[in-house]
């Protein structure tokens, strides 16, 4: 108990962060496979239904039960930052390994790509291509995994220009082991701790970047279900019926502030 108290107080956005990112996908997981009600079933006689026994949170301006929609829209925001973040960290760490190892005439033409990227707001990138591809879940996916590409590219080369001239890398040359095992054998596992806080601190960025997309309307399309888009539906009830937005927002808050916290942990320890 000590050990864990002392281990606290030097990191407690960490244990905090993990905490509250845990409950909430718990609560967003149970809610998911146990709700009683289906999320696209409409009532009418319970529209706007006060928070009871019956309707934890209430009901919507369709009679559907507030709590089972706010945990399909939970889970559906989180896939989508899932998804987005495992393209980012899969196509950013390929480019961040190859130009931080060679380095050269590759490095130098990607890595002035990668800088033109990130001179624009990612939020901006992700708008262009939707206007392209138009909207959609899967294309909301694609378009923001895009967009991560360049900041967990750079964040990977910089781990291995750090490590490529290291003693135990120049003692895999001289054993003769490839460039390849070289890289994702040798010196990928140790840049793991820092791109491990770095996809937590993306994933969270990722659930702002797709709240903020559909409650503009350009992400997740209706029926389908996500807090940014029940954001969306709830802004024409702000004064009216508040507990709608109220209780979106609290729980997109609540996501944020813990996957924040775990990152900022994570970086800590890394």
């Amino acid at each position: 108990m000590e050990k864990f108290l002392f281990r606290f107080r030097k990191n407690p956005e960490l244990y905090i962060g993990a905490a509250i990112s845990a409950v909430m996908m718990l609560i967003i997981i149970a809610g998911v496979l146990f709700s009683p009600y289906d999320p696209d079933s409409m009532d009418a006689a319970s529209k706007f239904a006060s928070p009871s026994l019956k309707h934890l949170l209430g009901c919507d301006n369709f009679g559907r039960d507030l709590f089972s929609r706010l945990t399909l829209g939970g889970a559906t925001t989180l896939l989508i930052a899932f998804f987005t973040v495992l393209i980012g960290i899969t196509v950013g760490t390929l480019v961040g390994a190859f130009t931080g190892y060679y380095g050269g005439a590759v490095d130098e033409v990607l890595m002035r790509f990668n800088d033109a990227v990130l001179a624009f707001p990612s939020i901006l990138l992700a708008l262009v291509f939707i206007s392209v591809f138009g909207s959609g879940t899967w294309k909301v996916i694609i378009s923001l995994g895009i967009v991560f590409v360049p900041s967990f590219a750079r964040i990977v080369r910089s781990e291995f220009m750090r490590c490529k001239n290291l003693d135990y890398v120049r003692s895999a040359r001289l054993m003769g082991a490839k460039d390849i095992r070289i890289m994702f054998v040798h010196i990928f596992p140790n840049t793991v701790p820092v791109v491990l806080s770095s996809a937590v601190i993306g994933f969270n960025n990722a659930v702002l970047a797709e709240a903020g997309m559909s409650f503009l309307g350009i992400g997740v399309q209706p029926p389908a279900s996500s807090l940014g888009r029940m954001l969306s539906d709830a802004q024409a009830f702000l004064f009216s019926e508040p507990g709608y937005a109220v209780f979106t927002g609290v729980t997109i808050a609540l996501m944020v502030l813990g996957f924040s916290l775990l990152g900022d942990g994570l970086k800590k320890n890394a």
